[in-house]
């Protein structure tokens, strides 16, 4: 594969807060690097108290707050009772994504996303990601939600265990995979029901938006297209559901070799 670098943006904002209280402890106890931690003045309750022994071993500052003083903090509005300042979140790189399936001696799995600007799908998708064992997660650099703190959040501490990566453009990003080995297959009502294809092997998912859904390069580009079998009176699944239904799939072929 080309050297990836240029395709990547590392950029990411200095000043990221992670809000939330699972997400939080899952920062700390992946080894994110929390600055400044601030909890609800008072609050002693269970998830609390082990917030803040994670503190404590990596020797972060902890301020006591007022409630109102966490709710100008927040970003999210849900910061339930403590709010972690952190070093960004960067972006990974493709090469850091198979590498990752190499270490666990797996074939590669990823997930594309294609329009997806939407950070609680985001968020949700990241964390369906990590519990079907997904390598990572591929965004575009436009048309894409960024990582802060509301996908942070919504990923319930996912986001610091699985890599999402940023390419400048997904079509080339695919055909650069396929050399590596990988097929992908996409989410479409018109394709074949998911149940009918073999999701084995090393493979990316690919998901667009529920409106724009996937750009028309992008589709023309995957190997097949899985339809997702409905009854109901609507025609249509929110992004991050329909991801879950086809990662899922996957994830039961492969246990099941």
């Amino acid at each position: 594969m080309k050297n990836q670098k240029s395709d990547f943006n590392r950029e990411a904002e200095t000043n990221f807060t992670i809000e939330g209280r699972n997400p939080v402890l899952e920062a700390f106890r992946a080894g994110k690097t929390i600055d400044k931690l601030y909890i609800l003045d008072g609050c002693q309750d269970g998830p609390i108290a082990s917030i803040r022994r994670e503190a404590k071993k990596s020797d972060t500052i902890v301020r006591y707050v007022t409630k109102e003083r966490l709710d100008q903090l927040s970003e999210t509005g849900k910061h339930q009772g403590v709010i972690a300042n952190a070093a960004a979140y960067h972006y990974a790189e493709i090469t850091d994504i198979l590498a990752m399936a190499a270490k666990k001696g797996e074939p590669p799995f990823v997930i594309i996303l294609d329009n997806i600007e939407d950070p609680h799908n985001l968020g949700a998708i990241i964390r369906t990601a990590n519990l079907v064992g997904a390598h990572g997660v591929i965004v575009p650099k436009n048309r894409a939600a960024l990582l802060n703190a509301t996908v942070a959040r919504t990923s319930a501490g996912a986001i610091n265990y699985t890599p999402v990566a940023k390419v400048t453009n997904l079509t080339q990003t695919i055909a650069d995979l396929k050399k590596q080995g990988l097929w992908f297959v996409c989410a479409d009502m018109e394709g074949t029901a998911m149940y009918e294809l073999d999701l084995t092997g090393p493979v990316g998912l690919v998901i667009g938006s529920e409106g724009s859904g996937i750009s028309r390069l992008v589709k023309e580009n995957c190997d097949y297209a899985a339809k997702i079998p409905m009854r109901g009176d609507i025609d249509s699944l929110n992004a991050s559901v329909a991801t879950g239904v086809l990662a899922y799939e996957i994830l039961r072929q492969r246990i099941s070799i």
